[in-house]
């Protein structure tokens, strides 16, 4: 136990380091080959141009660390498969802006590859032909949700690490030890990245940072066998991932609704929402991180079997409603701010 713990440890700094150690060197080798995120004044509202190399610190500080702690089994081999064909796809598109299909049929190479590495669902009360083409849809949605979702400062590091934390004390509690290294690696990585890209941010992950962070949580959840905790427990990556897998429904739905293909850019994000509402990036960052550490907690007691699926419903329930009711909030504290003024 002793030995597992100084693993995490390890893990978990020599990721944090080697990550905050690359960025800078990453930050000049972003302007000399281009890798900048420019403002348009239409869809990228930011100040000033930005590098967009971020991902590719997250990712070395992780394998780094995967390298010196974690044993290469053949699920591991086609996790790191996935996830570098990812980063790849994402690289290329921050040089050279990949059309949409483009993007989309890489993400479905990447999925096969997860597939093929055994990363499905194993319920028995599923045909497999159903098994596999629902865990297609599931990798798809999650890679595209954390790919939606970079749109502020700090927001992709802040969602992943809490939902990266949150399948490490399951990983820890069920005794995976090999699965909970995986998670610390990862979350070190994430976590010196943070330093730089917390507002206002000096880097950003850029596509090739956010696909590959959503294929990491698109791929982890199959690492653990849910159903032997839990008959339901598959619910629970749901869960736990359910603020970037919201952001990918409601922007399906508005864009819908005002006529704009999904895939195409706009201002709907919840963040950007908030920040026009009057909130500061840092209290957006505050309530995700809370919101994320609640879902976290679900998860967990229900995994844990110390709350009923039922509750698990009414939770998801009332995480809606307060979702809403936060987003009505501050168009109401905008408008007698306005009023006042």
């Amino acid at each position: 136990m002793r030995v597992v713990a100084i693993k995490l440890l390890f893990s978990f700094i020599f990721s944090f380091l080697v990550s905050c150690y690359l960025i800078p060197f990453l930050c000049r080798l972003a302007v000399k080959i281009g890798a900048i995120d420019l403002p348009d004044g239409k869809i990228k509202l930011h100040e000033k141009a930005t590098p967009s190399l971020g991902g590719i610190a997250v990712y070395w500080g992780f394998i780094s660390a995967l390298a010196l702690t974690c044993p290469f089994e053949s699920s591991f081999n086609f996790l790191i498969i996935g996830i570098t064909f990812l980063l790849f796809l994402g690289f290329v598109d921050d040089l050279i802006t990949l059309a949409p299909y483009q993007k989309f049929f890489g993400q479905f190479i990447a999925a096969l590859c997860f597939i093929k590495g055994g990363f499905h669902l194993k319920a028995v009360f599923f045909h497999s032909f159903f098994n596999v083409a629902f865990s297609a849809f599931w990798i798809l949605l999650v890679i595209n949700a954390f790919n939606l979702i970079d749109v502020m400062d700090g927001l992709v590091a802040i969602t992943a690490t809490s939902a990266a934390f949150s399948f490490f004390v399951l990983a820890v509690i069920f005794k995976q030890w090999a699965i909970a290294i995986i998670l610390a690696s990862f979350i070190g990585g994430v976590f010196g990245f943070f330093v730089y890209n917390r507002p206002p941010a000096k880097i950003y992950l850029g596509d090739a940072g956010s696909l590959f962070i959503g294929g990491f949580f698109a791929a982890v959840p199959f690492f653990f066998h849910w159903g032997e905790f839990q008959p339901l427990g598959f619910f629970a990556p749901a869960i736990i991932l359910g603020i970037p897998i919201l952001e990918v429904a409601t922007l399906v739905v508005i864009r819908t609704y005002k006529g704009i293909p999904f895939y195409i850019g706009s201002h709907d994000h919840f963040s950007q929402y908030l920040q026009r509402k009057g909130w500061r990036k840092m209290r957006v960052l505050l309530y995700v991180l809370l919101l994320s550490l609640v879902e976290g907690a679900v998860a967990l007691l229900f995994v844990l079997n110390l709350i009923s699926f039922g509750v698990v419903v009414f939770s998801g329930g009332m995480f809606l409603l307060i979702w809403f009711l936060v987003l009505c909030f501050a168009r109401t504290v905008a408008t007698k701010n306005k009023k006042q003024n």
